[in-house]
């Protein structure tokens, strides 16, 4: 199984990429704002990948986080939903918003993914309602490992595909808030399912909001209603 490619970017096409690694081209289809991410043709890149394996076919798909990989193999589990529907859910949308979505049983806005009609699109809410909310918290605490401290990586790739910087990318404290928020929520004793939904509608209307903000806001959603 390859999980991940590091090589130079030889050929952009609509849908997919060819990755040179060591003399071996690998061709890597991504979502079109993973497509977005990536730098331009004949530099080095760097994606996380799942492997189609069928007896006629046999692709790759590329991530640009450890997130969205794992959002593509929960979003794939829903019956009816492939590798190319998944995509465009996370084109469209990103992992982020595609968990606050189902915590939110917001189906409009999965529906607003080419080619996702309305019954897919409750399916998935439905289907991955109780699934979500663990994947929302290792989400955060993916990119507070990787992103926080700058790491020294060991690449496999040469000299010179090596990027020329080496500053380590800003990380996603909204993601970090939002899981950690979660986290507190469910030691408080709420169901993943109620705090995953209250943490995202109180991210939603406190964009950039810290953790203390974000528990504070979803209490008085869950709180009892009089």
């Amino acid at each position: 199984m390859i999980g991940k490619l590091t090589g130079r970017l030889d050929y952009r096409a609509e849908d997919h990429v060819l990755i040179d690694v060591r003399g071996v081209g690998y061709i890597v289809y991504c979502s079109s704002r993973t497509l977005m991410a990536l730098p331009g043709v004949g530099e080095a890149v760097s994606l996380y990948t799942s492997m189609l394996v069928r007896e006629d076919l046999l692709q790759l798909f590329g991530f640009t986080s450890l997130v969205e990989k794992e959002w593509h193999h929960l979003l794939t589990s829903v019956q009816g939903v492939g590798a190319k529907a998944s995509l465009a859910i996370l084109g469209t949308l990103g992992p982020d918003a595609v968990g606050r979505a189902i915590a939110l049983g917001d189906w409009a806005s999965v529906k607003a993914a080419k080619g996702v009609g309305p019954k897919i699109a409750q399916r998935i809410v439905l289907d991955l309602k109780d699934k979500a909310p663990g994947l929302m918290a290792m989400g955060g605490t993916m990119r507070e490992a990787l992103e926080g401290p700058e790491l020294e990586v060991v690449e496999t790739v040469e000299p010179a595909l090596r990027p020329k910087s080496k500053k380590a990318s800003k990380p996603n404290t909204s993601a970090i808030a939002q899981a950690s928020a979660l986290s507190a929520l469910s030691n408080l004793g709420y169901s993943p399912s109620d705090a995953a939904g209250a943490v995202a509608e109180a991210a939603g209307a406190e964009q950039g909001a810290d953790e203390a903000t974000l528990i504070r806001a979803a209490l008085k959603l869950l709180a009892p209603k009089t």
